[in-house]
């Protein structure tokens, strides 16, 4: 196999988040995470479900780009009250791309600097952060492992929910908060460390374990031994070329 793009490695390790969720409603924000779900609903977890983008179920995940003559095929309609029971009732995962994440798995899209009244820097708002993330699976997607996104400390709005008994509403546990994976540029990460910390599940070729910590704000717990991340199969590659044939995954990691 010729030499593998990175995004493409990402991709397919990203594919693996939902492989275990059945029929649930998968959504990736971003090129990567859109790709990632679409091969997942393609090959591994074929009963998972995906819209069109627009507001419909469709019985095969839609190339990305223009779609020139392709025609989605659409099974049902999904408009938002749908997608709403599915948010609240758990029966979804999205793959997110937040601007910084902390030990606790929190998460932020909104502010970045330490006073929320003059923020360095103002971006989306908390938007659906907070109902998605107490509600149902998350994962994330980070295109630039470093200290500015995965913080030292508490990021400086709190978006998400995350592994933080300071802060879960009465009522709820941390058995009730899901965060999956965090799939970046350097390697694959979960929360499966002792008490929940961050864990390295792999590097991705050319990346070593002490250039991942020298990269993360926060202290991951390293297993005894950390595999390369996988390569992709042959099939997982002809996928990629059917859901995106306009190359488009090119500049995700730019």
């Amino acid at each position: 196999m010729s030499e593998i793009a990175l995004v493409d490695r990402i991709i397919c390790a990203a594919a693996k988040a939902w492989q275990d969720d059945g029929e649930v409603l998968a959504t990736g924000i971003g090129i990567v995470p859109r790709l990632a779900a679409s091969l997942c609903m393609a090959s591994i977890n074929t009963e998972l479900m995906m819209t069109d983008s627009e507001a419909w179920l469709v019985a095969e995940p839609v190339p990305v780009g223009p779609r020139g003559d392709y025609q989605p095929k659409r099974e049902t309609w999904m408009g938002f009250s749908r997608i709403f029971d599915n948010v609240w009732g758990g029966r979804r995962h999205a793959m997110v791309g937040p601007t910084q994440v902390d030990r606790f798995g929190q998460a932020n899209i909104s502010m970045v600097g330490s006073d929320y009244q003059k923020p360095k820097s103002m971006m989306l708002g908390v938007r659906g952060f907070p109902g998605n993330s107490i509600s149902h699976a998350n994962s994330f997607f980070v295109p630039n492992h470093s200290t500015k996104v995965f913080v030292a400390g508490e990021v400086d709005m709190v978006a998400s929910v995350g592994y933080n008994p300071a802060r879960l509403a009465k009522g709820w546990s941390l058995d009730d908060i899901d965060i999956r994976g965090i799939y970046t540029n350097l390697c694959v990460m979960d929360f499966g460390g002792p008490s929940r910390q961050p864990r390295l599940v792999s590097v991705h070729p050319g990346v070593t374990v002490q250039q991942v910590l020298e990269a993360t704000g926060f202290e991951v717990h390293v297993p005894g031994d950390v595999p390369t991340t996988a390569d992709p199969t042959a099939a997982q590659l002809a996928w990629l070329a059917r859901l995106d044939p306009h190359n488009l995954r090119a500049r995700a990691l730019a």
